[in-house]
């Protein structure tokens, strides 16, 4: 029976009213050990009775075996498994062990569970019910936090406990949260009447409530260790009373009292999955205790073992296993691994051996090994890593244990827990490692400065790992400076140099046997060297390669996302608007495949940039919200002004105010770690924001600043920004000095981008008599390179040349299509710059054309580009990492702004408004 308890029992009524109208809830309640987190689960799971019901709760001692709670949840549902699309089935049934594949990433995993629990949904309502949330495996935890967070119109409830101590479980971070208190004083006062065993005298009462702060267990555990004298006053209480850390000594001192065979069967049942009853008379029986041990009228209170084991409280089961000794633990884990059947579930039994094991011992070390195999291979990399750490500690050998440290480190840094890595790292004897092993360390090493913000360290590990493979696997090396150059953002130009001189001296690889990825490394070599003449062909026949199916000949350190992401990047660096468009989205596609989520937003941010220059501006905006969502619900803050591609989309919008101060912060934070690349790109968009808003003077100062720093990547399509300032403001020197760079960069290049905008800049400085002839061919070359904001841009500069010729019906046609198209991006600033050109010809512009930017949502216009593609549900659900219901709720919706009833019309009418 719950006192009490209104405001948490209608947060979890509210939730269940959610679920069914036909959306989604989720709750997480928070409080301290005996507060009745429990109760109010209870009460939720018994209000639910119109509902499938799956509970679960975490396990202290079985923290490591990745996906075991997950497991759990959804055992009830697994029969529809083959309802799953292709890569979700094969991913779930790989991290449950049930199928040989490849492992999976931990967010399609993610994706996989929330569709399973949707689909069943689809037929009757769904509740789940965890408890102890702070014990549960770290991949559970990961992938049910990921599923909460991205329910919604999915007939699917979601209520979870946790301890006030324990901090949020990974991956739940953000979650609606509910704190649970205690009692209020008159309930706690009844509570503790109900339980006492005489008259409860008023002042008493009123202590004992402010000592307990109303914690309903305490109450309960106190109503009956305390005297009638003592709770009628007619006694002194005795101090202090035992509650808090004292309760749990209670629960101890209960225990204790019991009989020897009770009180290790109690303590099996606190070691072992709770529910197997078998399992646990095995063991016990293997301990030479028969079922008179359960034969004890005070056992009821703490355990029930009939029809499945469970305690009576979770405090219970920690007080129990926490409080027993360590060779206790040591024997029932002993017993337990002795009843497991190794066929049925050998890590688990690994796992309970190694907490029976003290001392090295390389037999149980190699079982645990094996173990980690299985776990990485299901994508339980905490399990992996948990494994590894404990195998190395049993392990009789300093390599071996070299070794198994390196391999836990390296798990722990793929699952997202880079300070465990890093720690496990520091245990390690460098003497005691071989040389591959400690290569692999110094890479690990560096991969993990990155992310605790050291790039120029990262970089310098990563250099020297390089250089450790070399001798030893001539693929790593090459693969670790791959994965190196693309820091060249992060670092200073003087350490990306360094590397390119360490490549000149690496292995050379035969030409008949170079991939891709060779031609990329020394491709960059040379162009940090200065050569661009001789970087270009390299980098142009390795771009050619990837674009023809050509990939990394393993996943090794560098992998095959690497290659075609340093693809892309040459491609950048290259003007080849068509290649780097191409790999992107592979890599895009690549990493929605395996559920890559914490490289997805990235690579979306990236590609926003590409569709900025493409003229696809909603495109590159719902790429920008896709990366958010994304990081939301991977539980990873998303910092708005200080993200390039927002800022690059801001410029071009002509947002002035937003978009200045993105620079501003961008300015900030390169300045702080050291990016001078990262200031030269803001730089760089702010001549161009200028440039709309004819602010000449403005703009060529910041091209002066880029023109001195002369970043790599981004000359190209920088020089022309510059051209075009100086001559606005009569800098002619400058200008000529800006396009022999800029000849010079094209030359090597030779893309159709680059031509273009080098005909452009030409034609800046041409006279009259070769302008037209540049112009022209400037937007021959633009239109053949999909470039279509640099296009606009040069029909704006040459119909405002014809117009100083007094060529005012030519310029008239040249500004008009300026106009329309910066007009149909949504390029506010320079389509307001070419209507003031129109205006002077004589012209009125015309009005904008509607679109559907200010009707949907970010999330709804995709949904709707996705729809009128001929994409389904289930595919789009996929693709944007949600459930196929919540797909459907956003549709609706849509079809209702746009009043449309089918997807054809919503075709037509996208198509429409696309102009």
């Amino acid at each position: 029976m719950l006192l009490d308890r209104v405001a948490e029992k209608d947060a979890l009524d509210g939730v269940l009213a959610a679920v069914r109208e036909g959306l989604s809830g989720v709750i997480v309640l928070r409080g301290e050990a005996g507060v009745g987190k429990s109760a109010l689960l209870g009460y939720a799971a018994a209000s639910a009775a119109d509902m499938d019901v799956t509970r679960t709760l975490g396990i202290e001692s079985e923290m490591e075996l990745g996906f075991a709670a997950l497991h759990q949840v959804l055992v009830p549902f697994l029969s529809r498994l083959e309802r799953l699309p292709g890569p979700q089935r094969e991913a779930l049934g790989s991290a449950f062990g049930m199928v040989a594949a490849p492992p999976p990433g931990l967010f399609l995993v993610g994706l996989a569970a929330l569709t399973l629990l949707a689909d069943a949904a689809s037929q009757r309502p769904v509740l789940c019910v965890v408890d102890d949330a702070q014990w549960l495996d770290q991949a559970s935890a990961m992938v049910l936090g990921f599923v909460a967070r991205r329910l919604l119109a999915d007939r699917v409830g979601m209520v979870f406990a946790v301890r006030e101590d324990s901090g949020c479980p990974a991956g739940m971070e953000g979650l609606t949260e509910l704190r649970v208190g205690g009692l209020p004083e008159d309930v706690a006062r009844e509570l503790l009447a109900s339980v006492a065993p005489g008259r409860l005298d008023r002042r008493v009462g009123e202590r004992v409530v402010a000592e307990t702060r109303g914690n309903p267990l305490a109450l309960v555990e106190l109503g009956g260790e305390l005297t009638g004298e003592e709770l009628s006053g007619g006694a002194p209480l005795r101090q202090p009373l035992p509650i808090g850390r004292r309760l749990e000594e209670r629960f101890l001192a209960r225990v204790r009292a019991l009989p020897t065979g009770t009180q290790t069967l109690l303590l099996l049942a606190s070691a072992q999955q709770q529910g197997d009853t078998a399992l646990l008379w095995r063991a016990a029986g293997a301990l030479g205790i028969g079922p008179q041990a359960a034969d004890v009228p005070e056992l009821d209170r703490l355990l029930a073992v009939e029809p499945q084991v469970a305690f009576r409280h979770p405090l219970m089961r920690s007080a129990v296993y926490q409080g027993a000794s360590q060779t206790d633990r040591r024997r029932v884990h002993e017993a337990l691994a002795a009843a497991i059947d190794p066929g049925l579930d050998p890590d688990r039994r690994a796992w309970h051996r190694a907490a029976a094991t003290v001392g090295p011992d390389e037999e149980v070390a190699a079982e645990l090994e094996r173990s980690a195999e299985r776990a990485g291979s299901r994508g339980g990399l905490a399990s992996e890593a948990a494994f590894l750490a404990r195998a190395a500690e049993l392990s009789t050998d300093d390599a071996a244990r070299y070794r198994r440290l390196v391999s836990a480190a390296q798990a722990e840094h793929f699952g997202g827990s880079s300070a465990r890595a890093l720690a496990l790292l520091d245990r390690t004897v460098p003497s005691a490692g071989g040389a591959l092993e400690q290569a692999q360390a110094l890479w690990l090493r560096g991969r993990i400065a990155f992310i605790l913000g050291d790039a120029s360290k990262s970089v310098s590990l990563r250099l020297r790992a390089a250089l450790a493979f070399e001798p030893l696997d001539i693929r790593a090396a090459r693969d670790t400076m791959l994965d190196i150059f693309g820091f060249v953002f992060w670092v200073p130009p003087t350490a990306m140099r360094e590397v390119a001189m360490a490549v000149k001296v690496l292995a050379h690889v035969p030409e008949s046997r170079a991939t891709a990825v060779d031609l990329l490394v020394d491709g960059f070599a040379v162009l940090h060297l200065g050569d661009w003449d001789a970087a270009a062909p390299l980098l142009h026949d390795a771009i050619a390669r990837l674009r023809a199916g050509e990939l990394a000949p393993r996943e090794g350190l560098g992998g095959f996302g690497v290659a075609l992401a340093r693809g892309a990047l040459a491609a950048a660096f290259l003007c080849d608007l068509e290649g780097c468009h191409e790999l992107m989205y592979r890599e895009i596609e690549s990493l929605r495949d395996i559920g890559a989520l914490t490289s997805l937003p990235y690579n979306l941010d990236y590609t926003a940039i590409l569709e900025v220059y493409r003229g696809c501006f909603d495109r590159a905006e719902a790429h920008l919200a896709e990366a958010r969502e994304v990081l939301s619900a991977i539980g990873t803050p998303y910092v708005t002004g200080a993200n390039f591609a927002a800022m690059v989309l801001l410029v071009h919008r002509g947002s002035e105010a937003q978009a200045r101060e993105a620079a501003a912060r961008l300015g900030q934070v390169s300045a702080a770690r050291g990016q001078s690349m990262v200031a030269s790109l803001a730089q760089a968009q702010l001549c161009i924001l200028d440039l709309s808003l004819g602010n000449y003077r403005a703009a060529f100062g910041a091209a002066q600043q880029v023109f001195a720093a002369d970043p790599l990547y981004i000359g190209i399509k920088a020089l022309p920004d510059l051209v075009e300032a100086a001559c606005r403001i009569g800098e002619q020197e400058a200008a000529r000095t800006g396009l022999t760079r800029l000849r010079e960069r094209v030359r090597a290049s030779g893309t159709p981008w680059a031509l273009g905008l080098l005909a452009r800049a030409r034609a800046l400085l041409a006279d009259d008599v070769d302008a037209e002839r540049l112009y022209a061919e400037a937007l021959t070359l633009l239109a053949r390179a999909g470039a279509a904001v640099d296009l606009a841009r040069t029909y704006l500069v040459y119909g405002e040349w014809l117009r100083r010729q007094r060529r005012r019906r030519d310029a008239r046609s040249q500004l008009r299509m300026a106009h329309e198209m910066f007009e149909s991006m949504g390029a506010g600033a320079f389509a307001e710059r070419a209507r003031i050109e129109l205006l002077a010809t004589g012209e009125r512009a015309r009005q904008r054309t509607v679109d559907t930017r200010g009707e949907l949502t970010p999330q709804e216009d995709r949904i709707a580009r996705l729809v009128a593609a001929g994409a389904a549900n289930q595919e789009i659900a996929a693709r944007l990492f949600l459930s196929p219901g919540t797909v459907d709720y956003h549709l609706r919706k849509v079809f209702r702004k746009l009043d449309v009833s089918n997807r054809t019309q919503l075709a037509r009418k996208l198509t429409e408004h696309a102009g």
